[in-house]
């Protein structure tokens, strides 16, 4: 199974230049943990409730004036819509990441989660076998 099998391809993104505050109601109102960040439609970053709290909020800086690109993790790893999932899953687990960002002809097209792999536990095949390299104590790299 592909990842663009797999990924949700409703996407919500966040420009680098808007105030941390907005990304925040963004993150709520959709019930996300995590935003790709934008600039003129380019994915720059992401931006999650983690970088919120640690890199803004504990860092005493005011959200309502803070700009994303401040406060983003750069550098985002991606895989493409046509890798296997369980290629996908290795880069989740190398990484320490829960979320990817879906790239197609270097164009963003959705995310990968962890919960993406969530309905084929306990199944066979080969989206059962990302779901066992994710969550696994002992799974391979």
């Amino acid at each position: 199974m592909q990842v663009k099998d797999l990924m949700s391809s409703h996407l919500i993104t966040v420009d680098r230049e808007e105030t941390v505050a907005a990304a925040a109601r963004l993150l709520s109102r959709h019930n996300v943990g995590a935003l790709p960040v934008t600039t003129g439609g380019r994915l720059v970053g992401m931006l999650t409730d983690r970088d919120i709290a640690v890199r803004c909020v504990a860092a005493n800086f005011d959200p309502n004036i803070t700009r994303v690109r401040t406060v983003m993790s750069t550098g985002p790893v991606t895989v493409p819509a046509e890798e296997s999932g369980e290629q996908a899953a290795r880069a989740m687990r190398r990484h320490r990441v829960g979320r990817l960002p879906v790239t197609q002809d270097g164009k963003l097209v959705g995310m990968l989660s962890r919960g993406d792999f969530a309905p084929y536990a306990g199944q066979e095949g080969p989206a059962a076998r990302a779901f066992r390299t994710l969550f696994e104590q002992n799974g391979t790299e």
